[in-house]
């Protein structure tokens, strides 16, 4: 009996460490969030495991909650919703079925994931673009783009793109009775850099007439320069995103080969002869005060010209939309910006807002103190959270009272 007892005793107590994880202060139900960040942590170890043992790729493995959480496309009395193809490229398209007085209002979705994982099909995205087209009374294109590791950059783009372009024809605006000067392009994480490169290219793109009204970045991931700022190392193993899966996710969107990894870890992947970027993320420079707070800037490592050459794609635009000149950020639309003091990628919100609000392009910064990367997906079930409530309703909020 004794033995049963400290048996169960050390289980306990091994199972109390793995799922204990210091939560911030200001989070306002830390249990839930405590075991949810456990959740994700236990399928990334056995993504690892099935990665090491040669069973499948680390990517391939996380895509089982993918799989896990897909559901059909289901129609109901406020939205139809279909599966189709843009341009060759899989969407799903929801259609809000209340009258409207005029010509309707559009987004554009493209969901997170790293570029690795994710679908538009997932019950949390399938619920956030179910909610906007019927809230809205909006056309909404979620967008299945092809994902990593099977498709490399810049196929990711390239399908975004491609879908957007083919949408804003005016000939197929009229079809769904969309108003050409409502529409926006959305995304959250890799979704957020992927809206953002493609609102970039329109601007370069003479083919295009029809001009987005708006842009929604939802805690963006937009430069691959500086993988050390400081919401790196503040937030390196905070929920949902440590710092090394975000590592993980732009060594993958480019290649398999664990140089660029590693060099990304060290962060001293950047030759030499492309520190004149550096300007663009220069977070002593573009970051406030406040968010600086006892860091020190101190300047680049530089790596290997040959990991650039071979993969050029961490240095292109479309891929790092934070390293647009001034020049090429001037005319963007209207822009919303969502950052979360948790969150690796908050920096790079927080200094494309800076740097769009200072050439010009009216902004709305939203900066959620007592939030995580991802929180807004977490609004039903036994995952379902407060902050990712309200993160949602100010989104929507915005869109309603902006596009």
């Amino acid at each position: 009996m004794g033995a049963k007892l400290l048996c169960l005793f050390l289980a306990s107590a091994l199972v109390a460490y793995y799922v204990y994880t210091p939560i911030p202060e200001d989070f306002e139900e830390p249990w839930k969030v405590m075991l949810i960040t456990a959740g994700f942590r236990t399928v990334s170890h056995l993504s690892e495991v099935a990665d090491q043992l040669g069973l499948m790729h680390y990517m391939e493995a996380l895509m089982l909650i993918t799989a896990a959480e897909y559901i059909a496309p289901t129609s109901d009395e406020n939205v139809t919703v279909t599966d189709t193809e843009f341009s060759n490229v899989a969407i799903r398209l929801y259609l809000p079925r209340k009258p409207s007085d005029g010509l309707r209002r559009a987004v554009v979705y493209f969901h997170g994931g790293g570029w690795c994982v994710g679908q538009a099909g997932m019950k949390s995205y399938d619920r956030l673009t179910r909610w906007t087209s019927s809230r809205l009374n909006a056309v909404v294109v979620s967008v299945n783009y092809r994902l990593a590791p099977k498709y490399r950059f810049p196929v990711q783009f390239e399908d975004v793109y491609s879908v957007t372009k083919f949408f804003l024809q005016s000939s197929v605006l009229s079809q769904y009775g969309v108003d050409p000067d409502r529409v926006c392009v959305a995304g959250d994480s890799a979704g957020g850099n992927l809206a953002a490169a493609v609102a970039q290219q329109l601007l370069e793109d003479s083919e295009v007439k029809t001009k987005l009204k708006a842009q929604a970045l939802l805690y963006p991931a937009l430069q691959t320069l500086d993988l050390n700022l400081p919401s790196y190392q503040d937030n390196e193993n905070k929920p949902i995103l440590p710092k090394s899966l975000m590592v993980k996710f732009w060594s993958e969107y480019f290649t398999s080969d664990s140089s660029l990894r590693e060099a990304m870890t060290s962060n001293r992947h950047v030759p030499v002869e492309s520190s004149h970027l550096f300007q663009f993320v220069n977070w002593s420079n573009l970051l406030p005060e406040e968010m600086k707070k006892d860091h020190v800037y101190t300047s680049p490592a530089y790596g290997s010209s040959e990991l650039a050459q071979k993969y050029p794609g961490f240095l292109d635009l479309r891929a790092a939309p934070l390293l647009a000149s001034d020049a090429q950020l001037r005319g963007l639309p209207l822009t919303y910006v969502l950052t979360c003091e948790h969150d690796v990628l908050r920096d790079d919100g927080v200094m494309y807002a800076g740097r769009l609000r200072a050439v010009g392009v009216p902004v709305t910064h939203d900066h959620a103190k007592d939030a995580f990367h991802g929180a807004m997906m977490f609004v039903s079930g036994p995952t379902e959270l407060a902050v990712g409530h309200r993160l949602l309703n100010r989104y929507i909020e915005w869109l309603n009272e902006n596009l």
